[in-house]
């Protein structure tokens, strides 16, 4: 049987979500750099390459309260973020080789995770998996690893986000659990979309628990990110997305939806029976700007708080406005690494 999952100790509890503006080494440096946050998540990639195409896949900034947009110029007017981006054009063996350019690069780190966003299908998943087990066995102790499997795009045409399906969810979990050793050490998480229904997060829950009673191992899911962009969005104005203008939003009009989705899955995995599901972190992600914003997300069950929309529009000196907000620097590190 496979060890219990291990969980992240991110501290401070902040963190970048898996977005654009975590694409390219230079990003990540920066991340990394940053001493308010105590984690980098890679933009989300699969083994094989996306298929991105710059005339189709873009983003734009605007403003929910009158619908103006501002393609993708950063503007204190705007809080708001559309886009049908899909995923990285860069592979996951790309962001592998930058995580240990810059490890390489750092003589003297500060322990901080980087959360390896990838997605495709089980077998891409499972293979991805192993990559990071082999890199990480190369990378210094103040490298640890996590994947983040992001199950929850909703800007990929015929392929519907597997989070929302009982079975495609079992197949996942299923693969996931096959595959980790009795010592493996790097955290499993995965990203969710946003739910608007109890059977949302019911199907959710439920197949976790599942897995250890079809597969006689222990759920392989230490963490949960929620949530992703909410799809199909239209913002209509003179910096509209390509085609039919429709995307996945985030930013201030999402936070409400993410306050609401983590708290519900809070409260349904603390109220299971198994152990292991209890002990399921929860990275809160959608709309987190400043210090009450990340105060919120921490109220309602979040053991980290990651930031999207707000670091294109700020660049990471968002990290440290929302700390320097807050009351102390104790109030950053608090219950860093429930679980």
């Amino acid at each position: 049987m496979a060890a219990k999952p291990p969980t992240l100790d991110i501290d401070p509890p902040l963190l970048n979500s898996a977005n654009p503006w975590a694409t390219t080494l230079d990003d990540l440096r920066a991340l990394y750099a940053c001493q308010s946050t105590g984690a980098v998540t890679t933009r989300t990639s699969i083994v094989d390459g996306f298929g991105h195409d710059p005339e189709k896949h873009q983003y734009i900034f605007f403003n929910p309260a009158d619908h103006t947009s501002y393609g993708t110029t950063s503007t204190p007017a705007a809080n708001a973020s559309l886009n049908s981006l899909g995923y990285s054009p860069l592979t996951l063996e790309t962001y592998l080789g930058f995580i240990k350019t810059i490890a390489a690069e750092t003589p003297q780190p500060r322990r901080k995770w980087f959360i390896v966003s990838v997605t495709g299908t089980v077998e891409q998943v499972v293979e991805g998996y192993k990559h990071i087990l082999s890199i990480k066995a190369s990378l210094p102790a103040e490298f640890p690893l996590a994947m983040e499997i992001n199950l929850s795009c909703p800007n990929i045409p015929g392929k519907p986000p597997p989070a929302y399906s009982s079975s495609e969810l079992a197949k996942y979990l299923a693969g996931l659990a096959e595959c980790r050793g009795s010592d493996d050490n790097v955290p499993i998480g995965l990203k969710v979309p946003p739910y608007t229904h109890a059977g949302d997060f019911n199907r959710l829950v439920e197949a976790l628990a599942d897995t250890k009673h079809l597969q006689q191992r222990e759920c392989p899911v230490s963490f949960l990110t929620s949530t992703n962009t909410l799809g199909s969005c239209l913002v209509l104005g003179n910096n509209m997305l390509p085609g039919s203008g429709m995307g996945g939003m985030a930013g201030a009009p999402l936070h409400p939806l993410a306050l609401g989705n983590v708290a519900t899955l809070r409260k349904l995995l603390d109220e299971r029976p198994e152990k292991e599901l209890k002990g399921i972190q929860l990275i809160g992600v959608g709309g987190v700007s400043d210090a009450d914003g990340y105060r919120r997300m921490r109220t309602v069950g979040a053991t980290a708080v990651g930031v999207g929309t707000a670091l294109g529009l700020k660049g990471v000196n968002v990290f440290r406005e929302i700390e320097s907000g807050l009351e102390g620097r104790w109030e950053v590190r608090s219950m860093a690494g429930r679980g």
